[in-house]
């Protein structure tokens, strides 16, 4: 993954709000998974066109007193390939 990868669902798997567990959570062919508020911002933006970059850059201007995301956005999108989430396209 580089700052111009671009993140996408795996196919099955999709961001959705959840009432009964009163959060987003992933739904996937298994099961799903329950997010907190910083994965569920992150994912928010996952659509398969946005790079990394341009993420961060987003999430940066939404969150301005973090003092930055870029480290904490990488890591998360690393987990979350690594939990079978989302793919790592690289720009045409």
């Amino acid at each position: 993954m580089n700052d111009a990868t671009l993140p996408a669902f795996r196919r099955g798997y999709r961001l959705q709000w959840e009432p009964t567990q009163e959060s987003h959570v992933i739904l996937y062919p298994e099961g799903m998974a329950k997010l907190n508020e910083s994965a569920t911002a992150i994912l928010q933006l996952v659509d398969g066109t946005r790079s990394v970059s341009a993420l961060i850059a987003e999430l940066d201007a939404r969150f301005p007193d973090a003092g930055g995301v870029a480290e904490d956005v990488k890591a998360f999108l690393v987990q979350a390939a690594e939990q079978k989430w989302i793919i790592f396209r690289e720009p045409a």
